[in-house]
């Protein structure tokens, strides 16, 4: 059993958390051997560990399919929304890379990820997420990082940066939401009665679903080119995974975690963005410790897409 457990680890961290699972099942033990006991299991985890190492990170790197580019130092790391892969990107990372180290990275399911990784249990909530990308940051050895994250990875960022602070230095939340339900005395942009009629739809044709959705989250009806854009993308996720990671999405509550976060933040809000309304930036503001706001002249919910000048001169003001 206790070999199994090891096989299944992924970073330093979840080896840090075995060993002090196997401390507390050591220190339940009654027989007067439980030192030895306890010391051999440590022992053997670590030499699996250290042997090991190299080959699960390398299976890190290929599970989210990582790219690194850019001549700087300080780690930007670039994460995608739903539906959307590293490519969405493809906008404005040149303009940061003369002056950071950018990391790219697919969620798993998303563009060319492995798709057999996705544990629908792991990713039934963004926590899961959140974890790859401390994996992530362990695998590569990355500190300072700067993340940009779009949509709902914006609250995997802020998971992240809660569980691990010393790994990052600022966030770049592009159409965050905390929650996208509406509550009371809260405005997310959603009622239940909405989310349900969209999984319905999702689930009896995707591909609809897509060309459907995706313009209309894009905006800019004036240019079609951009919904296109999106929709294959869209198209080119598996339907599966797409509608787990949509209803984990959607029915995510992160409102409380905004007032745990320790470093400087970036909110940028576009206008007429019907994911995340501008009632739903004012709220991240207000409830985000060291939260600037930044009210975009870009329409829709992807402004690197859309408007990648405004979004990297906004990105580069905040930066400096």
């Amino acid at each position: 059993m206790f070999l199994k457990a090891l096989k299944s680890l992924t970073s330093k961290y979840e080896f840090l958390l075995l060993i002090d699972s196997l401390e507390m099942v050591a220190n339940k033990e009654k027989q007067c051997n439980k030192n030895f006991i306890f010391l051999k299991l440590k022992l053997q985890a670590l030499i699996f560990f250290v042997l090991n190492f190299p080959k699960i990170m390398d299976t890190i790197i290929k599970r989210n399919n990582v790219k690194i580019k850019g001549k700087g130092s300080q780690p930007m790391m670039f994460a995608h929304g739903f539906g959307c892969d590293q490519h969405s990107w493809q906008f404005i990372v040149d303009a940061f890379a003369e002056d950071y180290k950018i990391i790219l990275f697919d969620y798993v399911g998303a563009g060319q990820s492995d798709h057999s990784a996705f544990d629908p249990e792991k990713y039934s909530t963004l926590e899961g997420y959140c974890e790859d990308v401390l994996n992530i940051c362990e695998a590569l050895d990355l500190r300072n990082v700067i993340f940009v994250g779009h949509s709902v990875s914006s609250m995997i960022g802020i998971l992240a940066t809660n569980k691990k602070p010393e790994y990052f230095d600022k966030l770049i939340l592009i159409g965050p939401s905390p929650r996208y339900l509406n509550d009371v005395g809260y405005y997310g942009g959603f009622e239940r009665k909405d989310l349900e009629n969209l999984f319905e739809f999702m689930d009896s044709n995707y591909l609809g679903w897509s060309s459907t959705m995706a313009p209309a989250i894009m905006g800019n009806a004036t240019r079609p080119e951009l919904g296109e854009f999106l929709t294959s993308s869209f198209c080119t996720t598996d339907p599966e995974i797409a509608r787990s990671f949509a209803k984990t999405t959607f029915y995510s509550d992160n409102r409380e975690d905004l007032k745990a976060v320790k470093i400087p933040s970036l909110t940028l809000q576009c206008r007429e963005d019907i994911i995340a309304p501008e009632q739903v930036g004012e709220f991240m503001k207000k409830n985000t410790p060291q939260n600037t706001l930044y009210l975009m002249q870009a329409t829709g919910h992807c402004p690197h897409i859309s408007e990648p000048e405004e979004t990297i001169s906004a990105i580069k003001n905040f930066l400096k």
